[in-house]
């Protein structure tokens, strides 16, 4: 894929020229927090998710439910 390690310092070379050091501090730090909270969503929704398997479904909501058609 790449020709070796040049390359790469190559690209991110121009990368840093483009956008400038505290552009890319920025853009980093944006991206690390938005990681950071998508981590924790998915913790979190992980954490429900379990807490509802957990939790027995009460028989007063089977009761509340329609008998189904055969």
């Amino acid at each position: 894929m790449f020709g070796g390690p040049w390359e790469i310092i190559l690209i991110l070379a121009v990368v840093l020229l483009v956008f400038g050091a505290s552009r890319l501090r920025n853009i980093g730090s944006d991206l690390g927090s938005a990681i950071k909270g998508f981590r924790s969503a998915i913790k979190d929704d992980a954490d429900s998710d379990e807490e509802a398997a957990e939790s027995p479904t009460k028989s007063t909501d089977r009761k509340k439910q329609k008998p189904s058609r055969k």
